[in-house]
C-alpha cells in the first residue's frame, strides 16, 4: 500500500515531535458541543503533557457535502437549503463552546462556508463533476471540526495549535489506495514544528496534499488512516482510536447482541476481522503501525473507563486466549464459478480466471477450488456479478465453445462468514465445530476456503442465512450464550408446570453454562401469544390472537436467534401432524404427547426421517413421565441386546387409582380426585379406556423396532360403551356408573388373595395387550408407592432377572420435568456446556 520503510530513514533525517500521546476521534465523538467538552475532557486526562489529537468531521457531515455537490452538480436548488443547514449546525456548536469569544472562530467559520458554496455554484454552472472540486469538498468537515476543537482548547487555557494535514502529509493514489511519501512528510512536519512549538496539536483527519499541491483525501476512513500516519511521523508509542464502541467485538452487535468486547487482538487478527466486515477498523489503518510494532487501542468515547482492545503482538495474555476471538460476516455478494472437465491439469487456467477479473476491476473477496480442479469459484460484490461473469466468458470464450469448459455460473444473495483467532493454528476440532454449528442450525455451505496460516476459516452461505449462521457459530465458540427460541404448545398443568421451571431455571442456566432460553411464543387450543422473551413472564395478560400453527412456527424460528424449538405439552393428534414440516424446517421438538409416537405408522416414520436434517426430536415423557424409560430401552438395544418382553404398569394415573382402591371408597371419587389433581389426561377416559397405557406400548414397540398400529394392540376398556361418547363434562358427572363393575373385580381378586392392576404386555413376537388383571399379593408390581410406574424389560441380557425401571409416573411437576430434561439434551446437542 505504500512504503512504510521508507519512514525509518525520514526519522534519521528530521527531528520528532516525540512524546506526543495520539488519539483519534471519529465523527460519532464530535456529533455537537457536548461531545467537544468530552473529547476535551478525555484529552485533559490523559497522562503526559503532550497530547495530539487526529479528528474526523462532525458526525454526517462527509456525507452531506457529497450530497451537496451531487447536488449542485444536478442543478438541484436544495443544495442551497442544505448548506445552510450545515452552515448553521457548526455555528450553533462554535457559540456552544466559545460563548463570548466565538467572534474569531465563527468568522473563519463564515468564510469557510461562503468557499463552499462558491464551489457549489461553480459546480452548478458546469453540470458535471468535477473530482478536484469534490475532492476538496469532501474534506472540509475535518479542517471545520480541528479549528474548532483547537479553539476550544485554547479558550480552556491549553496551549494548542491547529495542524491542517494539507500544509504536512503528502500523498499520490495507487491502485491499492493512498501512498504516503514518508521523507517529505516527515520534512514538511519537521518544519511546521520549527513554527508551532505548541504541546498540545489538533489535526485534520481524511484531508491530504499531492505533490503538485493539489488539496485530496485519503479515502473512506481515510482518518483512521490519517491518525495511524500521524502516530508513526510523530513516533508515537501508542495510538488510541476513540469511537461510540467499547473495542472491537466479537461480532456485528446489531447481529448478535451477545457480542463481547475483545480485550487484545494481534495485527494479524484484526486485519482479518476488519477485512471481513469488522467496521470499528480498517485493515489500512493498520499498515504503519504494524510497520513500527506500535499498538493500537480502541476505547468509547462515552464510556472512558472502559480499557477498549488493545491490538499488537506483544500481549502476554495472547497465549491463553480462545481459538476464535471473533465472527464477522459480509453481505451483498455473489459465487462465481468455472466449471470443466477441460480444466483439470491445465496450467495457467487459475491465472486466466484472475487476470480476467482483474482487468475488468472486479475486486475478489475469495477463493475456493478443489484438488480435483475441475472448478473454481470465487466470491466477488453482488454488483460487481455481472462484470465478472462477463469478463469469464470472454476470456474463456473459445473453451467454452469446444464445451472443455461447461459453465460460468452466478449464484447472488451471498455471504461470506469468517471465523478468526491466531489460537485456530494448530487446534483440531475448530473447522467440526464451525461446521457443526452451521449444520445445527440448517445452513448450507456454498464454498470454504482456509489459508495455510490456519488464521482464518471462510464460508460462502445463503445471505437469508447470515444471521442465524452467525449467531450460531458465535454462540458455538462460546464467544456469546447458546441462544434457544422456544415455543410451547399446550399451557396445561404439564405446560404451566414446565414454564414455571424455565422461568425460575433461566438465570441459572444463563449464568453458569451459557443457556439462553427465550420463551416466545404460547399457544392453547383456540389462542396464541406471539412475542419477545422480555414480555414472556406476561404473557397470559397479554393481547393473543387466534391459533395459527404456521405463524406460530414461523415467530418461533426467526431469522435472528440460532435455534428453534416447539415443545408440544397438547394432547392434540393435529398438532402431532406438524411435527415432520417443522422438523425438516430445522425446528426442534420436545413432548411429552403420545399423538406422534403412537399415531399412524407413515406418520411416525416420516417424523423420524425428518429428522435426518439434523433437528432433534425428544419424547422421553411420553412414557414413564419423567423416568429414563425410552432411554433406557434405546441404550440396551444401541450397544447390541435383543429384547424379548416388555410388561409394566405404564399409567401414573391408573397405578394410583389401584393402589389407592380398597373397594371401601367408590372407585368414582379417586377418579375424581385424581383429575382434580392433575393425573390424568384432560379427558380421564384417555387413562380409564387403556388408551393412553396402549399409546405408551406402541412407542416402546416402535422403539424396539417392532412395527405395530394402535389399532393392533388388544385393549380392555375400564370404561362401559355408554360412556364412551359423551362429553368429557357429563362424564364426570356419570362417572359413577363405574363403580359397581369395579367393586366386584375387586372382591373377586381380594378373594383369591390377589390385587388388581392395570398392566401392559408385549412380547419378541410383536403380540401387545393392556389390560386389568389379578396379581399375587407377592409380585413386583403389587406394591407399588402410589403413582409409580413400572417397566420390566426382558433381554437377552436380562432374561432371568428382567431390567426394571421404576419411579413416580404422573404429575404435572414429573412430567414436566421429564419434558425439561430433554430440552436440556437437546441443548447440549445444540452446543450448551451442561
Amino acid at each position: 500500500m505504500s512504503d512504510i520503510r521508507s519512514a525509518a530513514h525520514a526519522d534519521a533525517q528530521a527531528p520528532h515531535p516525540d512524546g506526543f500521546a495520539t488519539h483519534k476521534f471519529g465523527g460519532s465523538s464530535l456529533a455537537d458541543a457536548g461531545c467537544f467538552r468530552r473529547v476535551a475532557a478525555i484529552l485533559r486526562e490523559q497522562p503526559g503533557a503532550r497530547q495530539m489529537a487526529i479528528v474526523s468531521a462532525m458526525r454526517a457531515t462527509t456525507d452531506a457535502l457529497i450530497a451537496l455537490a451531487d447536488a449542485a452538480v444536478r442543478r438541484d436548488p436544495v443544495w442551497k437549503a442544505n448548506w445552510q443547514t450545515l452552515r448553521d449546525r457548526h455555528l450553533i456548536a462554535a457559540h456552544d463552546l466559545l460563548d463570548a469569544k466565538v467572534a474569531k472562530t465563527a468568522d473563519w467559520l463564515e468564510q469557510g462556508f461562503v468557499q463552499l458554496a462558491n464551489l457549489l455554484n461553480a459546480l452548478e454552472v458546469l453540470g458535471t463533476p468535477n473530482h478536484e472540486a469534490l475532492e476538496s469538498i469532501q474534506g472540509l468537515g475535518e479542517v471545520w471540526s480541528a479549528r474548532m476543537l483547537a479553539d476550544f482548547l485554547t479558550h480552556q487555557g491549553i496551549d494548542c495549535a491547529c495542524l491542517d494535514a494539507r500544509d504536512v502529509l503528502v500523498v499520490s493514489h495507487g491502485e491499492l489506495g493512498a501512498i504516503i511519501d514518508w521523507n517529505d512528510s516527515a520534512a514538511r512536519l519537521a518544519n511546521w514544528r520549527t513554527r508551532h512549538t505548541n504541546a498540545w496539536l489538533v489535526v485534520t483527519g481524511f484531508v491530504a496534499r499531492t505533490a503538485s499541491g493539489r488539496a485530496t483525501v485519503l479515502g473512506r476512513n481515510g482518518s483512521d488512516y490519517s491518525a495511524a500516519i500521524f502516530a508513526s511521523l510523530a513516533n508515537a508509542s501508542e495510538l488510541t482510536l476513540w469511537g461510540d464502541t467499547d473495542g472491537v467485538l466479537s461480532a456485528d452487535p446489531r447481529l448478535v447482541p451477545d457480542a463481547i468486547p475483545l480485550a487484545s487482538l494481534s495485527y494479524d487478527e484484526a486485519c482479518e476481522l476488519a477485512y471481513f466486515g469488522a467496521k470499528v477498523i480498517h485493515p489500512q489503518t493498520l499498515t504503519p503501525v504494524i510497520a513500527r510494532g506500535m499498538p493500537v487501542r480502541i476505547r468509547n468515547t462515552f464510556n472512558p473507563d472502559h480499557p477498549g482492545t488493545r491490538i499488537g503482538n506483544d500481549d502476554a495474555s495472547a497465549a491463553i486466549s480462545p481459538p476464535v476471538k471473533g465472527i464477522s460476516a459480509v453481505r451483498d455478494l455473489a459465487v462465481i464459478t468455472l466449471e470443466g472437465a477441460g480444466m483439470i491439469g491445465v496450467p495457467g487456467t487459475a491465472e486466466r480466471a484472475f487476470g480476467a477479473l482483474h482487468s475488468a476491476s472486479v475486486s475478489v473477496v475469495m477463493i475456493s477450488q478443489g484438488s480435483s480442479e475441475h472448478s473454481i469459484c470465487c466470491v466477488v460484490r453482488e454488483s460487481d456479478a455481472a462484470t465478472a461473469e462477463f469478463a469469464l466468458r470472454r476470456a474463456f470464450s473459445s473453451e467454452l465453445a469446444r464445451a472443455e469448459i461447461h459453465s460460468v455460473g452466478v449464484a447472488g444473495g451471498i455471504s461470506v462468514l469468517a471465523v478468526v483467532g491466531d489460537g485456530m493454528a494448530g487446534t483440531p476440532g475448530v473447522a467440526a465445530r464451525l461446521f457443526g454449528a452451521l449444520a445445527r442450525t440448517h445452513v448450507n455451505i456454498r464454498a470454504i476456503a482456509q489459508g495455510a496460516s490456519e488464521r482464518n476459516i471462510s464460508v460462502a452461505i445463503a445471505s437469508a442465512d447470515a444471521a442465524r449462521a452467525l449467531r450460531s457459530v458465535h454462540a458455538a465458540f462460546w464467544l456469546s450464550p447458546q441462544t434457544v427460541s422456544i415455543g410451547l404448545i399446550g399451557p396445561g398443568n404439564v405446560g404451566a408446570s414446565l414454564l414455571q421451571m424455565i422461568e425460575t431455571a433461566r438465570l441459572r442456566l444463563l449464568e453458569d453454562i451459557q443457556l439462553d432460553l427465550r420463551l416466545r411464543a404460547v399457544a392453547s387450543s383456540r389462542t396464541m401469544w406471539l412475542g419477545e422473551a422480555a414480555d414472556a413472564s406476561n404473557w397470559k395478560s397479554a393481547q393473543t390472537r387466534d391459533i395459527d400453527l404456521d405463524a406460530f412456527a414461523r415467530h418461533v424460528q426467526v431469522e435472528h436467534l440460532p435455534h428453534a424449538i416447539i415443545i408440544d405439552c397438547s394432547a392434540s393428534d393435529a398438532v402431532a401432524e406438524r411435527y415432520a414440516g417443522w422438523l425438516a424446517a430445522g425446528i426442534h421438538i420436545v413432548t411429552p404427547n403420545k399423538q406422534a409416537g403412537a399415531g399412524p405408522s407413515a406418520r411416525w416414520h416420516a417424523i423420524r426421517a425428518a429428522t435426518a436434517g439434523g433437528a432433534r426430536f425428544r419424547y422421553e415423557a411420553t412414557v414413564g413421565a419423567g423416568l429414563p424409560v425410552i432411554s433406557t430401552l434405546r441404550d440396551l438395544l444401541d450397544t447390541g441386546d435383543e429384547m424379548f418382553a416388555v410388561d409394566g404398569i405404564f399409567s401414573g394415573t391408573l397405578a394410583w387409582l389401584f393402589n389407592r382402591y380398597d373397594g371401601l371408597l367408590p372407585f368414582s371419587d379417586l377418579v375424581r380426585e385424581a383429575h382434580d389433581l392433575g393425573y390424568t389426561e384432560p379427558d380421564p377416559r384417555d387413562d380409564l379406556s387403556g388408551t393412553d397405557v396402549a399409546r405408551k406400548l406402541v412407542i416402546l414397540a416402535r422403539e424396539a423396532g417392532v412395527e405395530l398400529e394402535l389399532g393392533d394392540v388388544v385393549v380392555q376398556s375400564l370404561v362401559p360403551e355408554s360412556l364412551r361418547a359423551l362429553p368429557t363434562a357429563e362424564f364426570m358427572q356419570r362417572v359413577g356408573e363405574l363403580d359397581d363393575a369395579m367393586a366386584s373385580r375387586h372382591a373377586a381378586a381380594k378373594s383369591h388373595g390377589h390385587v388388581l392392576r392395570y398392566v401392559a404386555k408385549l412380547d419378541r413376537e410383536g403380540h401387545a395387550q393392556v389390560g386389568l388383571v389379578e396379581l399375587p399379593d407377592d409380585h413386583g408390581f403389587a406394591h407399588l408407592r402410589l403413582t409409580d410406574n413400572i417397566v420390566q424389560f426382558t433381554t437377552r441380557r436380562y432374561r432371568d432377572n428382567p431390567l426394571v425401571v421404576q419411579g413416580p409416573g404422573a404429575g404435572p411437576e414429573v412430567t414436566a420435568a421429564g419434558v425439561f430434561a430433554d430440552l436440556l439434551r437437546v441443548a447440549a446437542a445444540l452446543g450448551a456446556r451442561l
